[in-house]
């Protein structure tokens, strides 16, 4: 078949929204003085050669998204229900403790005394509080004279304190004051988030012929397009990392006021590990045993999650392996649905430990060698499940949210969770720019409740 170029020689051939060999889109590169290496639909498939590159779907896993109208998001957490009076504590020879101001103990109080420094190190004993000052109470102790009785406690000793009960005499009047719930109030701010395609309107009026895929599923020819992919699946997982990564700003010089992330919430009111490292079974189970305690001390949440990298996720794996050796050679047939014409399964979803149930996932964030992956400061992170009653200052009553969600601003008129419009000379003009440029918009915050259930596996 004899295909003659529009026009002659003309470059300026009209492309086909298929490749399809038609006169209006053929170029003669014989006549035309176009060198083969610049043709772009001379170009092969563009590998894949990185995979799935997008690294967001953490928080739409174990989170939720919610409008807000105001700048700030704010919400109270519960105190503890029981009084503890915790910190350094001089102990006197009279019975006179000094305590933190502000602390709940009150007259009447029946006590348990540890010491954590000093003579009385490791000593526990209980006695009855008769005076409670501002920032001294008198503890008198029911099995002895006084604190110092036989060198049990000396003056400048630390101890610690709970309140277990109290008691009165016969005929005596009853408490001299209330104790009133204890809330605690955190507060973040939303941060906007920002991001720009463009293409100028030759490039745009004269498409390559490069075949690509993105992560979006967009499939075609069209370069710009799959650039357009990019932008969009980038800005995404700015969306998701800004929440992880951000910080407050504590520096008045800079103008963005910044917004609590994940990591600078656990950091500041979670917990930080560096267990689980791989060293030996025996450490690994003792270092989760340790994990175990922790949480035992906060909201002993049953149901946690946990997002690890590949070192973390493998050392957790030998480390269940090795607590199931049995059965033929120490291979346990039947257990993880293994038999012996099959290959073995060493790699663990979840497990139990003491009443807590772990369910492990591999955090591709951690992994990627452009994100986390290139630092690995950071291997894991645990995450409760299910969701947790809260105050909610604006609404103006207790909520169930879950222990992460995502706040973005929004009204009845204007959304800024996800916005995106375009500017240009390109298609329906707006401006004298001989480009087409695509914006993209978000407003959100990252709110964790209860960061004292979470852990980070540094």
């Amino acid at each position: 078949m004899a295909v003659t170029p529009t026009g002659g020689n003309n470059l300026n051939s009209v492309p086909a929204a298929n490749k399809a060999a038609l006169t209006g889109n053929f170029v003669d590169l014989r006549n035309s003085g176009w060198a083969q290496q610049y043709l772009p639909e001379l170009m092969e498939k563009e590998a894949e050669v990185f995979g799935n590159r997008t690294i967001s779907g953490f928080l739409s896993r174990v989170g939720a998204e919610e409008a807000m109208a105001s700048d700030q998001v704010i919400w109270s957490e519960q105190g503890r229900l029981h009084v503890t009076v915790d910190g350094d504590i001089n102990v006197a020879a009279d019975g006179t403790i000094t305590v933190p101001a502000g602390h709940a103990l009150r007259k009447g109080d029946t006590v348990v005394l540890h010491g954590t420094s000093g003579t009385g190190a490791g000593a526990t004993l209980k006695g009855y509080v008769s005076v409670a000052g501002a920032t001294e109470v008198t503890v008198l102790p029911y099995t002895q004279a006084d604190l110092s009785t036989g060198s049990l406690f000396a003056d400048a000793d630390g101890v610690k304190m709970f309140v277990y009960g109290s008691e009165y005499g016969k005929g005596t009047t009853g408490r001299e004051e209330a104790l009133e719930p204890q809330f605690v109030s955190f507060t973040n701010k939303p941060i906007i988030i920002k991001d720009l395609y463009e293409v100028n309107g030759s490039d745009a009026s004269s498409i390559g012929w490069i075949e690509v895929s993105g992560e979006n599923g967009q499939n075609g020819y069209l370069w710009y397009l799959k650039a357009s992919g990019d932008t969009v699946s980038r800005f995404t997982d700015y969306c998701e990392m800004a929440m992880i990564e951000g910080e407050l700003n504590a520096n008045s010089s800079a103008a963005p006021a910044g917004t609590e992330g994940l990591f600078a919430a656990v950091k500041d009111r979670g917990h930080i590990t560096t267990g689980v490292d791989g060293t030996s079974a025996a450490t690994d189970l003792g270092s989760f045993d340790e994990i175990l305690k922790k949480f035992d001390a906060q909201g002993a949440i049953e149901e946690n999650m946990m997002f690890v990298n590949r070192g973390l996720s493998l050392a957790i794996d030998d480390m269940l392996a090795a607590m199931n050796s049995y059965g033929a050679n120490g291979t346990s047939y039947g257990v993880f649905n293994n038999d012996e014409d099959m290959a073995l399964n060493l790699g663990f979803s979840g497990f139990r430990r003491g009443s807590y149930d772990f369910y492990k996932s591999d955090w591709k964030y951690l992994n990627d060698a452009s994100t986390r992956g290139a630092i690995e400061d950071i291997r894991g992170v645990i995450t409760p499940a299910g969701t947790s009653n809260v105050y909610d200052q604006a609404l103006g009553k207790n909520i169930k949210r879950p222990f992460l969600h995502v706040r973005y601003r929004a009204s009845q008129t204007e959304s800024r969770k996800m916005k995106t419009w375009v500017t240009g000379s390109v298609g329906a003009a707006t401006s004298d720019l001989d480009a087409m440029q695509i914006n993209y918009l978000t407003e959100r915050c990252l709110v964790t409740q209860g960061a004292n259930n979470f852990m980070l596996f540094v």
